[in-house]
């Protein structure tokens, strides 16, 4: 069975190439022969402004002369049963015009048949005890399907340096995990989260939520907003750290000298 690709693939927004086919992406990439550096940015689609800073991040680090792909994927090895596989957001045309603005070369909106062209594979990266704790301990196998699939486009897009949001924190430092460990010749790097005017961090599934739950999500970060303060206040008013062989200040207790 052919894949099903997009109606159309090659020029789409000004500036953006759209490709589905591995062997289109790896000729486009073949092609470019500038003095730049290559940037990966990896999504699952229904791009919002989190992606877009990931998108605009990239493009001021590899400049004018660099190219910037965005990979579309839908990965399925990292649902879970009954997880939100089939009613995950997919919105590509929504998708090319957000990765255009941010400035995006390449978007490769490959089908799962493309990716996976021998069926689900025999042979995954494991996350081994990284990650079987936090998110993983609720999602069993997520993680091994998030490297395997991070793994092969990797492979594919063969980047210098590969974007990821450090909301995901826990992805984050596995993917950084795997690179080192297996050598992969390529920098991750971290861009910081981006939120709502709320607080609440962007997802793409926050469309899911109710407004009561979209309350309840947002404790979290105000709970953290006022950790920070709090450590930032105690920080302010605690004493400057005396130097050794400094006399003791007033009203400090007797014997406290050196």
């Amino acid at each position: 069975m052919s894949p099903k690709l997009p109606p159309e693939t090659g020029p789409r927004e000004p500036g953006v190439e759209l490709f589905a086919r591995r062997s289109d992406v790896e000729a486009a990439l073949a092609r470019f022969a500038g003095p730049g550096r290559r940037a990966v940015v990896m999504t699952m689609g229904a791009l919002h402004e989190g992606h877009a800073s990931l998108i605009r991040t990239a493009r001021a680090r590899v400049g004018a002369e660099g190219l910037v792909t965005v990979t579309v994927f839908v990965n399925p090895l990292q649902f879970g049963a009954g997880e939100d596989l089939d009613r995950y957001p997919r919105t590509l045309d929504a998708d090319l015009e957000v990765a255009a603005a941010a400035g995006a070369d390449i978007v490769f909106a490959p089908p799962v048949e493309e990716v996976y062209a021998g069926g689900e594979p025999r042979v995954r990266m494991a996350a081994g005890p990284m990650g079987e704790r936090y998110e993983g301990a609720s999602r069993p196998g997520h993680f091994d399907g998030m490297l395997t699939v991070v793994a092969k486009l990797l492979h594919l897009t063969r980047p210098d340096l590969a974007f990821f949001g450090e909301k995901d924190a826990q992805q984050l430092a596995l993917i950084r995990r795997m690179v080192l460990d297996l050598d992969f010749p390529v920098e991750i790097v971290g861009v910081p989260t981006v939120r709502e005017d709320d607080g609440l961090a962007l997802s793409s599934r926050n469309r899911y939520l109710s407004a009561r739950e979209r309350s309840t999500a947002l404790a979290l970060s105000r709970a953290l907003s006022e950790g920070r303060e709090a450590g930032l206040q105690a920080a302010a008013q605690a004493p400057a750290p005396r130097s050794p062989g400094s006399p003791p200040g007033p009203g400090s207790p007797p014997g406290a000298g050196p």
